[in-house]
């Protein structure tokens, strides 16, 4: 038997998982409005910079702070109930289609990614996929975050994950296939016979290149295909900077609109109201 392991973040999805669930947790209370943009802020650093293992843990530190005393079931709701509206839109359709032509060949279908548990399970079901391996968090007696994680699925314990899963159900990893867009998993695509690397950064596209891997680019959303034109892979490479400063303008001015406006100092409208007499007067 033969498997295909898909991560999840900017593979099958175009965005951070955690980040699109963000305004959710945010109306739930869960998230306040300066810690969403706090974590939109490190969404676009890390597009723009990527990510070094320091950095890795230290987001990753900082998430597990943050989430402390959460309920799990108030965070298995918010994602079930909000599920449909919020990834509906960043799915790429080739990644859907891959996923319903390896079921069809037999293959088993796995999404495996760093994300949480509650919220990769449920998106592995509605994505059509058959398993999900995530990071677990530990809960304590009263069912909240204890601000740890018994296992984090992240790197090279992705492998140790996927070959435990393969040992349990008898997938034979040199016929299958893997799916991923960082560099962060390349151990994970190493460990199969088909490594496929998709909208790869630029670490993962000279390995990929290297070694001949297949080299995949999704750029097709499922819901907004057939309402804008969409660019093709070389224009989509090309336009990624003007899409962050988009989107990084867009949560300024998100932001900035709903701050009350700063006081004008009484110097400063001093000499705008004498410009404007002196003005009258020429005109005069």
């Amino acid at each position: 038997m033969a498997a295909a392991f898909f991560d999840l973040d900017k593979t099958v999805i175009a965005r951070a998982s955690m980040v699109a669930f963000g305004r959710p947790l945010y109306r739930e209370g869960l998230l306040s409005r300066w810690l969403l943009l706090r974590a939109l802020y490190g969404q676009l650093i890390y597009l723009w910079l990527g990510a070094d293992e320091a950095r890795l843990a230290r987001m990753r530190n900082a998430a597990l702070a943050l989430t402390k005393g959460w309920h799990q079931d108030t965070v298995r709701r918010v994602v079930r109930e909000t599920l449909e509206d919020v990834v509906d839109p960043i799915v790429f359709e080739e990644a859907l289609e891959l996923i319903r032509e390896h079921r069809e060949a037999g293959r088993i279908v796995v999404i495996v990614s760093a994300s949480p548990e509650e919220i990769v399970r449920p998106l592995a079901d509605y994505l059509g996929a058959d398993e999900a391996i995530a990071t677990q968090a530990l809960i304590d007696a009263d069912g909240r975050y204890s601000g740890e994680l018994s296992r984090y699925c992240y790197g090279p314990a992705k492998v140790v994950a996927i070959t435990a899963f393969a040992a349990a159900r008898g997938v034979d990893l040199a016929a299958s296939y893997a799916y991923s867009d960082s560099v962060t998993d390349v151990p994970m695509l190493e460990c199969v016979g088909h490594p496929v690397a998709v909208n790869p950064d630029r670490a993962l596209l000279r390995i990929a290149r290297a070694n001949d891997w297949e080299v995949r680019r999704f750029v097709k959303p499922v819901r907004l295909r057939d309402r804008v034109p969409m660019p093709t892979a070389a224009t989509a490479a090309a336009g990624g900077g003007v899409t962050a400063a988009l989107v990084a303008g867009g949560v300024v001015w998100w932001y900035l609109r709903r701050q009350p406006p700063a006081p004008v100092p009484r110097r400063r409208e001093w000499v705008r109201r004498r410009a404007a007499s002196v003005r009258r007067l020429h005109r005069a």
